[in-house]
């Protein structure tokens, strides 16, 4: 399958052409409707836009993604395209013009394949969504893609879009390309702009990208932030010297065997490539989910509060309950959870001052089947929301950059798992450089697999 550097590469050719390329693509993704990817497919826009993507190119005005198919999470303002963020709610919001990150790829030349399917609300990680149906996970149909950016997921494991962007508020970037065997990143908070996305929680929300491998995610990150990124332009083979810190709390705790061992396979790979693994105590972790909730509960409320006056009885029952909670939350408490953020934030500064990067596992479980909601592990029961953003919130409080990272299969399960690398804030170019060099060197076989279980499944292989 193509990579963005293929397309511009056969566009500046004249391989390929913008129109034939989106038409395939928005074929694939028809074919592939029950994954349940998209909430609404943009067909028309789609070839308009690829139409001007051919002159620009005839033209020599070509943009960094003209002529590139991407899709967005549905909680991403579009201009005269209905933005549902995965609600009832909101589903007849149609935005008088895009999201600042939707009108700079727009300005890029990128085309719009449609907007993703998502947990209601950006609340919750399943991505069983009670209106728009589950984003099925494309290595096994029976199972959660992860969420809340699910369905952008989907729409790039199975080539429906060439990369998506998510948000990301406990962890909804990382977890669901941790599910599908994909790249994510959330940036370092605020990098990004939020403007014209329909937020869960203002102190938590990260804006990011979602590929199939560094490369596309490179190409992305340089056309949202406009400028080249030096660190992934240095033509390194190893990792000499790197500092890599591996937690020796909280981050192997409540872990199934399978996913243990990858990470442990991972450690193992990045001293191969000449990394020092440092063991380091990850401050406050333990801290991480009720602050996580105290704040996302607060703030969700309080944007929600008029939508919670006249329109309660249409949201699904699980965001309901969360949102009618949200008037009890006591105020100190919120300001302490404030207050906590900013030292748990600082710790962690004081933390990477000692490395270079920190590798933890993703998620601590394989996915799951869809309607399950409560997981076990060593013999102990976990709400399923609680254990899947258990690794990951940690990061949205101290608001430093993560790289997702697929890193194989499971001995087991034959599922994707993958690791997070956290660097220092403002400081994604590390990452990427890091991600690179550990995917030129294992995981070709990886994508490879990936591209054959991904775009096999079938329709009629869902069970009803």
């Amino acid at each position: 399958m193509f990579t963005i550097n293929d397309l511009i590469e056969g566009y500046a050719n004249k391989q390929y052409s913008p129109v034939e390329i989106t038409r395939a693509y928005i074929e694939r993704a028809k074919q592939n409707s029950h994954l349940n990817a998209y909430i609404t497919l943009t067909e028309d826009t789609a070839i308009e836009q690829a139409k001007i993507a051919e002159k620009r190119w005839h033209l020599g005005e070509a943009g960094r993604l003209e002529g590139i198919p991407l899709s967005y999470k549905d909680n991403y303002h579009t201009k005269n395209v209905a933005t549902t963020s995965g609600s009832k709610v909101d589903a007849d919001f149609v935005p008088d013009e895009h999201s600042n990150l939707v009108q700079t790829l727009t300005n890029e030349g990128a085309v719009m394949i449609g907007k993703n399917n998502m947990h209601e609300f950006a609340f919750g990680i399943t991505n069983n969504n009670p209106f728009y149906g589950p984003s099925r996970n494309p290595w096994n149909t029976d199972l959660i893609s992860g969420g809340s950016s699910g369905g952008s997921a989907v729409s790039v494991a199975t080539n429906t879009s060439i990369a998506s962007l998510g948000t990301d508020t406990g962890g909804s970037i990382r977890i669901p390309s941790a599910c599908c065997g994909l790249v994510g990143l959330k940036p370092t908070n605020d990098l990004l702009s939020k403007s014209g996305i329909t937020l869960l929680s203002w102190s938590l929300d990260h804006a990011g990208p979602i590929t199939r491998n560094v490369s596309d995610l490179i190409v992305m990150m340089e056309a949202l932030v406009g400028r080249e990124i030096s660190e992934t332009k240095i033509q390194s083979t190893d990792l000499l010297g790197l500092k890599v810190g591996v937690p020796s709390n909280f981050f192997t705790e409540q872990i199934e065997r399978e996913v243990l061992d990858a990470y442990h396979q991972t450690l193992q790979k990045l001293e191969e490539l000449g990394a020092v693994l440092v063991e380091v105590k990850v401050p406050d972790a333990e801290e991480a989910l009720a602050l996580t909730f105290t704040l996302a509960t607060g703030e969700a409320g309080f944007l929600h509060r008029e939508r919670m006056e006249s329109r309660l009885d249409k949201y699904g029952e699980d965001v309901r309950q969360i949102l009618q909670s949200s008037p009890s939350l006591i105020a100190l408490d919120y300001m302490e959870a404030l207050h906590r953020q900013q030292e748990i934030s600082n710790s962690f500064d004081e933390l990477m001052e000692e490395i270079d990067v920190l590798v933890a596992p993703t998620l601590p479980i394989a996915p799951k089947p869809i309607g399950k909601e409560i997981v076990t592990i060593n013999g102990g029961n976990e709400p399923i929301f609680n254990c899947m953003i258990r690794y990951t919130s940690y990061f949205n409080l101290t608001g430093h950059p993560v790289l997702a990272l697929p890193v194989g299969i499971t001995s087991d399960s034959q599922l994707p798992v993958g690791v997070q690398l956290a660097g220092n804030k403002r400081d994604e170019g590390q990452l990427l450089k890091i991600a690179k060099i550990f995917e030129r060197h294992y995981l070709h076989d990886f994508y490879k697999q990936r591209e054959k279980v991904c775009n096999a499944s079938k329709a009629d292989e869902v069970n009803s």
